[in-house]
């Protein structure tokens, strides 16, 4: 890779970003970053709890693993808006994410678990004597970060590359999706795996040598997640708005006609496949701290289905409308668990239903909808 096609690549990102078309995008991460970084940070540790627009640690713990669904959210959307494919099994690869991380989370912890070892707790409680091998390394914090995006990456390049060989599509890729994750969470449902069975990591202690409940430590992971969200949109954006990007999208559309012209789908569909997966992997890392547990019902097929559920709220094939889909979706169960607990899962399939029938393009398209008039007003005048 030589100097000039570095100097291209770096001033055609330039130009696609900061000289093409879609100032409002760009203001709008500005302003997503600078409220994220600057203002809520403010908010929580300049005002006491009392005043009216202090930002409660809740509402931080809360944002923050929103956000980590939207980053899932992004990852969906570029192999099924994008690519066509429905995926029913991403929870794994969030969930292989979270693990990953927890790993080294749980090796943090040190002695100051309830028995006092090096083990983790539900080791001693076990009776395992050392760790599994699989574990070596995990006290890195370096491995651990590149674990949590290599190991959902690995498994979904050997689950792709087969089912995409083998020309599976459709729904019958996606009841295989489906049955990849019920595995993996039966799998890990196991205590003699390693993972800490049906109860899985939790307690955790420190992050980088930092207490994890912290104010401090919980405005940086809220930051960091901001920023992730931030980069996964950009890198997504970049991605479908290239070459590779309109060829994926003409095999989600036509892939005989694809294949007829010289084109391999195969490569195009497992590398955003991977891709997708390495993203999830990298939200499921981010929101494990945060959240302070991760278990095997990260890994349910109800999980995998409500990813499904954001993107085609927002509207697929869009980037944007998956994160508003998130947040919609994440912020309508928060309040309706609390509120209404026994009717939260009908109304998550009346908004599927209503989304499906009245909505097929989701918010994105009911906003374009709605400023379109606007539009046609000021052209004609």
């Amino acid at each position: 890779m030589n100097d000039s096609f570095v100097s291209r690549f770096v001033s055609r990102f330039v130009f696609h970003f900061l000289a093409a078309p879609g100032a409002r995008q760009r203001f709008g991460l500005i302003v997503f970053l600078g409220v994220a970084l600057l203002l809520v940070p403010a908010l929580h540790l300049a005002l006491p709890p009392e005043n009216a627009f202090h930002v409660s640690t809740y509402a931080i713990t809360l944002l923050g693993k929103i956000m980590c669904y939207a980053i899932v959210a992004v990852a969906m959307d570029l192999i099924w808006g994008y690519g066509g494919i429905l995926s029913l099994g991403h929870g794994v690869f969030f969930a292989l994410g979270g693990y990953a991380f927890g790993m080294y989370l749980m090796r943090q912890i040190g002695r100051d678990g309830s028995y006092h070892s090096d083990l983790p707790d539900f080791m001693v409680f076990l009776d395992w004597k050392e760790l599994p091998w699989y574990w070596s390394g995990s006290e890195h914090f370096l491995w651990a970060a590149l674990l949590a995006v290599a190991a959902p990456a690995l498994v979904a390049f050997v689950f792709g590359y087969f089912a995409f060989r083998s020309r599976i599509k459709g729904v019958y890729f996606s009841i295989i999706t489906q049955a990849l994750t019920y595995a993996a969470m039966l799998l890990f449902f196991r205590n003699e795996t390693g993972f800490g069975g049906n109860n899985g990591f939790t307690d955790f202690k420190r992050v980088l040598g930092y207490t994890i409940t912290s104010p401090e430590t919980r405005l940086v992971l809220f930051g960091v997640t901001a920023g992730v969200l931030a980069a996964s949109f950009v890198l997504a954006r970049a991605l479908v708005a290239s070459k590779f990007g309109r060829v994926l999208t003409a095999i989600r559309d036509a892939e005989s006609r694809v294949m007829f012209i010289g084109y391999d789908p195969l490569w195009f569909k497992l590398f955003v496949w991977t891709l997708s997966a390495a993203l999830c992997g990298v939200a499921g890392a981010l929101y494990v701290p945060q959240v302070g547990i991760i278990n095997p019902s990260e890994m349910s097929v109800a999980n995998s289905i409500e990813i499904a559920v954001w993107v085609a709220v927002g509207g697929r094939g869009t980037l944007l409308g998956p994160i508003a889909g998130a947040f919609a979706v994440n912020l309508a169960k928060s309040w309706f668990t609390v509120s209404f607990p026994e009717y939260w899962l009908f109304f998550l399939g009346l908004l599927f239903i209503v989304v499906t029938l009245l909505l097929p393009q989701g918010l994105a398209g009911l906003w374009r909808t709605l400023r379109r008039p606007r539009a046609a007003r000021g052209t004609k005048t």
